[in-house]
């Protein structure tokens, strides 16, 4: 499993964008876009993959995992 697994990534649509916008909570913010969801999300993927490999590259610590937190069952708590 690789590193990226612990973090939650989400890619929605953007009607201010009109396109699809991926971004990584507590990782990195809104970093790719475009027409095709499916391609949002491998491109946010590859992105978030290049960043915890530059991370542990620089010695750096990387952020408290947000996934596994039940963070879909919050977002429908609050709906």
């Amino acid at each position: 499993m690789k590193e990226s697994a612990y973090y939650i990534k989400i890619v929605e649509w953007s009607d201010q964008d009109n396109c699809f916008v991926g971004q990584c909570p507590g990782v990195i913010g809104p970093c790719c876009h475009g027409d095709d969801e499916t391609k949002v999300y491998a491109k946010l993927c590859q992105i978030v993959d290049e960043w915890i490999e530059t991370m542990q590259k620089d010695r750096k610590p990387l952020p408290l995992p947000t996934a596994g937190r039940n963070a879909a069952g919050k977002i429908m708590e609050a709906a």
